[in-house]
């Protein structure tokens, strides 16, 4: 049994749909499949096929949604990317260095003999670190009428993005994205570097509220536990936004407190009392 989930920046960073992925050894056997009590019904399903059903829920809902990011696992898939497309939905996917691209067989191809100019030093976001620097080139790519144009008029663009490590030039990640017609590189950059977001808030929910701390046995009992954990770190997500949000400022100092509970950053932690206590 996996996880996957969707993320989208609500008040903060949350966690908003998840699914559970059955590989065919469970899907191939419905008895074993009963006793776990998954519904007959649940077939197999890929993960790309998974992550298509929650996009097209996404959309269904209030939330606004202007982008999608995700691995070179679902970038590669041409059916993802159709849906965005036929949707109206921005794009900026990691894709394999195999990938095609128009114009060549491989993406990689395309970069190959990028002159120099052509990679700029750009952050796509800050990390524990600091800002995330790295060189990147971008190449526009031909439009496809079919989901490009209003009439003969464009209205997407579609790109290949490259991204090159400034200490190893050797190490290159490529990226396939569809924008509106205004859109720039640096915000191109951006999309790309809105994933680590999605992985920081994994780790967020794992770690604060017990995302992946499960000892199931039932199909029911997974979403049950998935769900909580991901209510659990939204509400800490808007209580630790919403004073940022509404510009509140400290009054005085705090005087000492008799909680164990104890503010770090944007979580709460559970502070053990000392031996004097």
């Amino acid at each position: 049994m996996g996880v996957f989930a969707a993320y989208a920046s609500v008040r903060g960073r949350a966690l908003v749909d998840r699914e559970l992925y059955l590989p065919k050894s469970w899907t191939g056997d419905r008895e074993r499949c009963r006793t776990a009590r998954v519904p007959d019904e649940r077939e197999f399903a890929t993960k790309g096929e998974l992550a298509r059903h929650m996009v097209l829920r996404a959309l269904a809902s209030p939330l606004p949604i202007d982008w999608v990011t995700a691995d070179s696992a679902y970038g590669q898939d041409s059916r993802f990317r159709r849906l965005l497309e036929q949707s109206g939905v921005g794009y900026v996917l990691a894709v394999p260095k195999s990938q095609f691209s128009v114009g060549c067989s491989r993406i990689e191809g395309l970069f190959a003999h990028a002159p120099d100019e052509a990679w700029e030093k750009i952050s796509c976001g800050d990390g524990a670190k600091g800002p995330r620097v790295y060189h990147w080139a971008a190449v526009r790519l031909p439009a496809v009428a079919e989901f490009d144009c209003q009439g003969e008029a464009p209205h997407r663009m579609r790109w290949a993005l490259a991204r090159r490590s400034i200490s190893k030039p050797d190490e290159i990640a490529y990226y396939l994205a569809y924008t509106p017609l205004q859109v720039t590189v640096q915000e191109l950059v951006r999309g790309a570097g809105a994933r680590w977001a999605i992985e920081e808030c994994f780790q967020a929910a794992k770690n604060e509220c017990g995302l992946d701390q499960y000892e199931v046995r039932r199909y029911v009992g997974w979403y049950r536990h998935i769900t909580l954990a991901m209510l659990a770190h939204a509400f800490l997500a808007a209580t630790a936004h919403r004073p940022r949000e509404e510009g509140a400022k400290q009054v005085g100092q705090p005087g000492p407190s008799s909680s164990q509970w104890r503010r770090y950053g944007d979580s709460w932690q559970l502070v053990a009392p000392s031996p004097r206590t």
